[in-house]
């Protein structure tokens, strides 16, 4: 299970620099983002800067969870998570990015 855990959490870190890198490129392509949380912070702190913090404080959730490893719901927590970020992060952003091909 320990394994199945640290694979779990690699995903989803890998899912949070994936949705901040596709987010920031998008961003370069004026495209909307659909966080309004996001979006009210990039007017002050800048994209680059915005993105940064709030992925970094995913990432830093993700590792309390991480070492929360042996308690009950972390690794359903992390599945979880990554199903979300899965369905409304990578593949919207990877149909959008795979778009650019054939334009």
């Amino acid at each position: 299970m320990d394994k199945r855990l640290h694979e779990l959490f690699m995903l989803n870190v890998m899912l949070q620099v994936f949705d901040g890198v596709a987010t920031y490129q998008g961003l370069q392509y004026h495209w909307a983002e659909g966080n309004p949380i996001l979006l009210s912070w990039m007017p002050f702190l800048g994209a680059g800067a915005t993105l940064l913090l709030f992925k970094a404080k995913a990432c830093g959730f993700l590792v309390v969870l991480r070492r929360l490893g042996d308690r009950a719901f972390v690794y359903e927590s992390l599945v979880v998570l990554a199903t979300i970020y899965g369905f409304f992060s990578f593949i919207p952003w990877l149909a959008r990015l795979v778009s650019l091909l054939y334009t």
